[in-house]
């Protein structure tokens, strides 16, 4: 989550490339260096281990802010070792 960048109790997007299934949550915090990503309470019936998942969070910008904002991209191999992190620049510059 620190690497993400995501706050406990933020709201979080998981979509489940394995079985498709989409829902929202929010992030618990777990035991740090863990590297567990776990659905619980109701969200646990939506995945199994082992899927591939996408987690998302998205936040409201001004434009000005935007000019300035990057997003944090993380791809994961498996065994939830980081494989890459990108900051991307919000604003296309080949506009």
């Amino acid at each position: 989550m620190e690497t993400a960048g995501i706050a406990p109790n933020e709201r979080v997007h998981v979509y489940n490339i394995t079985n498709g299934v989409r829902f929202e949550t929010y992030a618990i915090k777990g035991d740090s260096g863990s590297w567990r990503i776990e659905l619980n309470g109701a969200a646990a019936r939506t995945g199994h281990t082992g899927d591939r998942i996408i987690i998302v969070t998205y936040c409201l910008l001004t434009e000005e802010e935007i000019r300035t904002h990057t997003a944090r991209i993380i791809t994961m191999q498996e065994g939830n070792v980081i494989d890459t992190i990108r900051d991307e620049s919000c604003i296309d510059t080949d506009r």
